[in-house]
């Protein structure tokens, strides 16, 4: 079986404590991401919300967040509809860069999928690009 395992590697012109506000603060999330019901903690559950939150759900993502080590580790399980209930995990690395910040993003669990793996791997590899180009402009 393949590996079916999104990494992603980013440079930010900002320090790691700057780039990390970006993954666990509400407001910052969504500037670039979604925004979420509350600051993203080890061990507390979390929800990514819709823009238009007068939709019955207004949940857009959701998980829990599994490990947190200000400002160099973030890991969370992770979800959504088009999922249907299977968690994948969500991994974030931030290294001090030569000035900046080199931020990795590691996502796993797809190979246990039961629908179109490759499809759903694609949709989150676009999803992720398109997210990335707007971090790098808001936290830089």
């Amino acid at each position: 079986m393949t590996d079916a395992t999104l990494t992603k590697t980013i440079f930010i012109n900002a320090a790691p404590e700057r780039v990390w506000t970006y993954l666990v603060e509400p407001d910052k999330l969504a500037r670039w991401f979604h925004e979420s019901d509350k600051m993203l903690d080890a061990g507390q559950d979390y929800a990514l919300l819709r823009e238009n939150k007068d939709k019955p759900d207004p949940k857009m993502c959701w998980g829990r967040v599994l490990v947190s080590e200000p400002p160099h580790r973030l890991v969370y399980t992770f979800t959504h509809a088009f999922l249907g209930g299977h968690e994948t995990e969500v991994a974030w690395q931030l290294e001090e860069a030569f000035g900046g910040t080199k931020l990795t993003l590691v996502h796993s669990g797809f190979e246990a999928f039961t629908g179109d793996v490759f499809d759903m791997l694609t949709s989150h590899d676009k999803g992720w690009d398109q997210h990335f180009t707007r971090l790098r402009v808001v936290a830089s």
